[in-house]
């Protein structure tokens, strides 16, 4: 995410002999125990990271990867395991210190089942087996300049990936001298690995999901002075229309709720589950918020799991879960 200090800690990890609940659930509206159960508990499943983020759930193998984007590390939790380290380091190969999140962000697995990660580092949109063998780039410029770090990525049934590049993982972020583009851009990569900026014109773009049918493409904004989830429709070449405000956070920012807009999935029926202020909100497809999972922590992705009725979270040194009432798209 953003302006977190690169922290020293010593980190023990591992389920909990006997796991821990925490935060709380808000109803502003009684569709929300539609989709959340009034008696669901948020699991601590694991704690102690620096900043966790990009969760994705492994079908083959029935476990969940996470970005700790300060730790340059990717970690793997399963049931009865707990935390191991799946891969490190994560998003820079360089010499360190980099910046204070130089490590990997936003992951995804692909239609071909490899693991494809937002490398804020390295610069770029990388690609991997999840048996091992070695990464692939699938892009690191555009029109020739780099990116600034590409933060988080959703892949469309067609091939086509679209991912953000704000400026969390630069040293010295937006005042960084090895800036190469302007724009904190929304891309788009063909399946032939042509690269087009689809979205210009936003200050801070982060999270990015699809709706169910694909038409439309949603993307956080984790801006304090523009706290928007917007909404592109998608054209029939890929390319997106001018947008428009699907939701507004500024009253929830507004009235102390800590967090901002960050991670955002989609359920099969178009409800939006997005990071927001503390914690999740629950968002019908007219933009109507219905509640939110609390998680008492700054709450940076969430990501379907298990069966795909499972919200695994990553929120600040935290990952947790839920059992929801839905079902998430890729399930």
């Amino acid at each position: 995410m953003k302006n977190l200090p690169l922290l020293l800690l010593s980190i023990t990890f591992g389920c909990f002999a006997q796991q821990k609940n925490t935060g709380n659930l808000v109803a502003l509206d009684d569709a929300f125990y539609n989709y959340v159960d009034k008696d669901a508990k948020i699991e601590v499943l694991a704690e102690d990271f620096i900043w966790s983020e990009g969760p994705v759930w492994v079908k083959e193998g029935g476990f969940l990867l996470f970005s700790d984007a300060p730790q340059n590390t990717i970690f793997k939790w399963q049931e009865d395991e707990g935390i191991t380290t799946f891969l490190e380091p994560s998003g820079y190969t360089g010499i360190l210190p980099y910046s204070r999140e130089p490590g990997s962000n936003g992951l995804i697995i692909n239609s071909n089942g490899k693991l494809v990660a937002c490398e804020h580092g390295d610069r770029r949109i990388s690609r991997m087996p999840l048996s091992g063998g070695g990464k692939v780039t699938v892009a690191d410029r555009w029109q020739g300049k780099r990116f600034n770090s590409p933060n988080d990525i959703v892949q469309a049934s067609n091939g086509i990936y679209y991912f953000t590049d704000p400026p969390y993982g630069l040293p010295e972020q937006e005042n960084s001298k090895t800036r190469e583009i302007d724009a904190f851009g929304v891309y788009k990569i063909d399946t032939a690995g042509k690269v087009d900026m689809v979205i210009s014109n936003l200050t801070r773009p982060n999270g990015v999901a699809l709706s169910p049918d694909e038409k439309i493409l949603y993307v956080n904004q984790s801006d304090s002075k523009a706290p928007y989830i917007m909404a592109y429709n998608i054209q029939p070449d890929g390319s997106l229309d001018k947008g428009r405000i699907f939701f507004d956070a500024t009253s929830l920012m507004e009235s102390g709720l800590v967090g901002s807009l960050d991670g955002i999935k989609v359920a099969q029926d178009g409800t939006i589950f997005s990071t927001g202020p503390s914690g999740i909100l629950i968002i019908t497809p007219k933009g109507k918020l219905l509640g939110r999972i609390e998680t008492g922590q700054r709450t940076a992705n969430c990501a379907w799991g298990n069966d795909g009725s499972v919200l695994y979270m990553t929120a600040h040194n935290y990952l947790m879960r839920i059992q929801t009432q839905t079902m998430g798209t890729g399930f």
